[in-house]
């Protein structure tokens, strides 16, 4: 039977396995970067990336969507302040930590400094960059100006804010087409990227730039994960099917022969993935059946700091590449467990003595109905 949920626990899981998929991508990235022997233009990891994000986007657009209308529906309205203020104390705190280091620390520590990215390189256009960083505009800068190493991974973050920003006065203000409105925002942003690609755009300033803006601007699978909320949260009638342990099982074995495949679709790609991963998130939050499947304790664990593991496994990697280099190890059999415990020590280390200072605070604007580390 399927009920309301306060807390889907498996759901860390699955946030840890999307942290994963990026730290993959990236050691590999690295690798390739520094000369080592790497595997970054394998299909299956050219991918794991990118998809990465996308999971985590589809994961925050379900249990936002879903935590606004539980909050809804008990408190008869949403709270857009105390919303607000929640994500501001769940990631702002490291997300201008990371800025700090990326732009003051890091550049002045040679063990950090990759091939093509001196201190010259990180500083040029540095005001504006700055700006666009404070403004929890990254995937702007991102798109207009060269990476800052260690930073540039932010872009996301910064699209996650901009829907943060946008949805729960969305939700707030229109009630009777919810499932429309989201519709509607996948149609709309697929419109302007066809739009952006034509040969009618090409004469607009910034053209490039903002054809790569608008390429981060992942809103539309943000909406997708709102749409699979909005389906459980109102007993669709849809849940019978999608909730079926058949389709369940056949969804999550084509995402990982596809995600294997390497698999990439010329037209709808993140779009593609998006639903299907919807519809994992789906089963794991409602199926009785499916939900044990990531709940193991360590699983659940690195979930819940699958923040800090995604905002610090850049600095994780070079800090392993630096130890294996000065240590005589092999990168080949090394750099991914060093890579990785490093990694995981930093995020533990942040979420217990750093992070937890601000999340004790959201208590104060937590409504009943947002029980539990997934909000």
């Amino acid at each position: 039977m399927i009920s309301h949920r306060k807390y889907f626990p498996n759901l860390n899981g699955l946030r840890f396995i999307a942290a994963m998929m990026v730290i993959v991508f990236h050691i590999e990235g690295y690798k390739a970067m520094l000369g080592f022997e790497n595997a970054a233009s394998v299909p299956a990891v050219s991918v794991a990336g990118p998809l990465g994000v996308v999971l985590f986007f589809v994961l925050s657009g379900f249990l936002i969507t879903y935590l606004l209308l539980a909050e809804e529906k008990s408190a008869s309205q949403i709270n857009i302040r105390n919303f607000y203020l929640r994500r501001i104390l769940r990631i702002w705190p490291l997300y201008f930590l990371i800025l700090i280091l990326a732009f003051a620390v890091l550049p002045h520590i040679s063990i950090f400094t990759l091939p093509g990215y001196n201190k010259t390189v990180i500083y040029s256009d540095l005001s504006s960059k700055i700006l666009m960083y404070l403004f929890l505009l990254p995937n702007l800068a991102c798109a207009a100006f060269t990476p800052v190493p260690y930073a540039s991974h932010l872009w996301s973050i910064g699209t996650e804010e901009q829907f943060y920003l946008l949805w729960p006065v969305l939700l707030k203000n229109i009630k009777k087409y919810r499932r429309l409105l989201m519709v509607v925002i996948v149609a709309a942003y697929l419109a302007v990227a066809v739009w952006l690609r034509s040969h009618y755009a090409e004469s607009l300033p910034s053209h490039d730039t903002l054809l790569r803006f608008w390429n981060s601007f992942n809103i539309d699978c943000m909406a997708i994960g709102g749409i699979f909320a909005l389906l459980y949260f109102q007993r669709s009638r849809l849940l019978k099917l999608l909730c079926d342990s058949r389709l369940f099982l056949g969804t999550a074995a084509l995402a990982m022969l596809l995600l294997s495949m390497g698999c990439q679709f010329r037209y709808l790609h993140n779009e593609i993935y998006a639903v299907l991963f919807g519809i994992i998130i789906l089963n794991l939050a409602t199926n009785s059946s499916a939900e044990k499947v990531l709940e193991a304790r360590p699983l659940r664990y690195l979930g819940r700091i699958s923040y800090g593991l995604y905002m610090y496994h850049p600095i994780g990697i070079m800090l392993a590449v630096g130890i294996c280099s000065r240590a005589g190890l092999s990168i080949h059999w090394m750099l991914y467990p060093t890579a990785i415990a490093l990694t995981v020590i930093m995020a533990a280390v942040s979420y217990y003595g750093f992070e937890r200072r601000f999340l004790n605070y959201k208590r104060k604007f937590r409504h009943p109905a947002h029980a539990g580390p997934s909000d």
